[in-house]
């Protein structure tokens, strides 16, 4: 690989003045964030109070500013939260920053650019869970919560008008009509054979010559089971003019015609002797 087409290697430098300053980790409900999302970034979001009394621990509060309940009236959420504190042991996690470049910085022809800044912000000495109290503006919330999540995604609506929208068919009729009928067909049980050959030889005291498919409506028996009792009492023709077509051997053929042909030949055998 030539050198032109190395990543270019950028060195960035960590500031660690503030790594011995301890910050609190804080896991707040997800309506309170999705409030404070939408918040601007120069108003009050809410007011922490420490409480401490000698001989117990130090009870954390949080209660949420005006102007971030009123950043969607018709969503109410509760103010009042309390904070539930653990000491983290067995981790050790920090908080860091960066700063890039600002875009004017980077246009200027003569301006150096400036390297990207990472800042460690501090290590996380608690970690907070933040829980509303159980009072009516929590519970209103809740219920409003299961009953959307209750709401099912489709709903059926009664259509005044007639909509006149050609929707694709999943599936076209003569489909289902050929689906149907070879699943009548695999259902179809095999009869006695006895019973198979006497509707044959019924069906060829009609007809000298069957094809396959007339076999099967007229005895309806499954396909290969049929074919196996044809080749025991038929023949199939190759050639034109009956291609592809079932006869009965000459064993077992008893036609009209070949009557009178037996009788001729009986009587010119009689005549010669």
């Amino acid at each position: 690989m030539s050198k032109e087409n190395e990543p270019i290697k950028v060195d960035k430098e960590l500031d660690l003045s503030n790594a011995g300053r301890g910050v609190w980790l804080v896991k707040v409900p997800k309506y309170m964030a999705n409030k404070w999302e939408k918040a601007p970034g120069n108003i009050e979001v809410g007011k922490l109070k420490i409480s401490k009394q000698v001989g117990q621990k130090a009870q954390v509060s949080l209660t949420l500013s005006d102007a971030v309940i009123n950043i969607d009236p018709s969503e109410e959420i509760p103010r009042d939260h309390r904070l539930d504190v653990s000491v983290v042991t067995k981790q050790t996690l920090g908080v860091f920053s960066h700063s890039v470049p600002t875009a004017a910085s980077t246009t200027r022809e003569d301006a150096v650019p400036e390297p990207e800044k990472l800042f460690m912000e501090g290590r996380i000495v608690q970690k907070l869970e933040c829980r509303p109290y159980a009072d009516n503006c929590y519970m209103k919330m809740k219920l409003e919560s299961i009953r959307k999540a209750s709401q099912p995604a489709r709903q059926v609506k009664s259509l005044e008008k007639i909509v006149h929208n050609f929707k694709p068919v999943s599936d076209h009729k003569h489909n289902i009509e050929d689906k149907e009928r070879k699943k009548a067909e695999g259902k179809k049980s095999r009869d006695d054979k006895n019973a198979v050959l006497d509707m044959l030889f019924n069906a060829f005291e009609k007809h000298q010559y069957y094809n396959i498919k007339d076999l099967v409506k007229i005895t309806r028996q499954p396909i290969s089971y049929l074919k196996e009792i044809l080749k025991e009492v038929c023949d199939y023709n190759m050639k034109n003019p009956h291609k592809n077509m079932w006869e009965l051997k000459k064993e077992y053929r008893h036609y009209k015609d070949d009557d009178k042909k037996e009788e001729d030949k009986e009587a010119s055998d009689s005549d010669s002797d």
